[in-house]
């Protein structure tokens, strides 16, 4: 597969098929691509042909009924031969990942990638046990990644950065590349930071739960689809942009930050949230919710444009 310039990418490992797994399996598939799934929780093709199939119907609904062919594996060598492209998708724990990742460096050959899931952990701690740490990235995604573009990769080189990047992109997937490493990457900071003023806002009793949740995705919400907090803020500027934004309306931003709350989760602020998240969801499970908001993100992505993105 070694072309730098465009790797013949065919056969994809996913290891780890709880949903995170599912979900790439499902769109590595619908790209024509093969998978080889593996998982060590006895039973697990089942649980995972399931949730396979229903993100696969979701992904025909965008037009993408490719027809790679999936096979389950219950042995991790089994999974890796013949592998082009390794997706690791093990729990949200260092040890584990670290063992597993030390495990598939040791089978592949050295030109293969293989991509890490992992939300927040560095990926200078995880790659700690392999012979060849190079070749192992961090790419991690958005739940769930077969429809939401994000890929957020932290490499040790440009030419791996590059390599991973250009294969996402063919996947439809809007990658983007950290210039070093970071705890919970871009995204996951920002979200966290986000989250942390919503739950002071309930702490503080300004407005419910569901105002809050509604005052966001009914407000900067739509526009964070289209575009980011520095291209919002640019136009923001009027005719002068960001420069004129930041030298005119940066000290009110600097005030406000200045308000924001550090709360603390004491148990009568979650016993809040978890009231406030019972009314707004009207009695509806997890599921229905779930699935609610799958059906919400395809419409958005058919009619969605980012206004700063490369131009037709």
């Amino acid at each position: 597969m070694a072309d730098t310039e465009r790797d013949e990418i065919a056969r994809v490992a996913v290891l780890g098929c709880g949903t995170l797994g599912a979900s790439w399996a499902a769109l590595f598939l619908a790209h024509g691509l093969d998978v080889a799934a593996y998982d060590p929780t006895p039973g697990f093709a089942e649980r995972t042909a399931g949730a396979i199939a229903e993100a696969r119907a979701q992904l025909a609904e965008l037009g993408l009924r490719g027809q790679g062919m999936l096979r389950f594996h219950d042995r991790l060598a089994a999974a890796l031969a013949g592998a082009d492209f390794v997706q690791e998708n093990a729990p949200e724990n260092e040890a584990v990942k670290r063992a597993l990742l030390a495990e598939v460096d040791g089978l592949l050959p050295p030109a293969i990638l293989v991509a890490s899931s992992t939300s927040a952990m560095l990926r200078s701690a995880i790659v700690a046990d392999c012979a060849r740490p190079e070749r192992v990235l961090v790419a991690h995604p958005f739940h769930p990644p077969h429809l939401v573009p994000l890929v957020e990769i932290v490499a040790a080189t440009p030419e791996v950065a590059s390599r991973a990047a250009s294969f996402y992109g063919r996947l439809g997937r809007r990658p983007v590349i950290l210039n070093r490493e970071m705890p919970g990457h871009i995204a996951n900071r920002l979200a966290s930071a986000l989250y942390r003023e919503a739950v002071n806002l309930v702490a503080e009793g300004v407005a419910s739960v569901a105002d809050i949740d509604a005052a966001l995705c009914n407000g900067p919400g739509l526009r964070w689809a289209a575009m980011g907090p520095h291209m919002t803020y640019h136009l923001g500027g009027g005719e002068g942009g960001i420069r004129h934004y930041l030298d005119h309306l940066g000290p009110s931003q600097v005030r406000r930050w200045a308000s924001l709350g550090a709360p603390d989760l004491t148990e009568d602020v979650k016993d809040r949230i978890v009231a406030g998240i019972a009314a707004e969801a009207g009695g509806r499970s997890v599921q229905a919710l779930a699935a609610r908001r799958d059906a919400a993100l395809i419409a958005i992505l058919g009619a969605r444009i980012e206004v700063a993105g490369e131009a037709e």
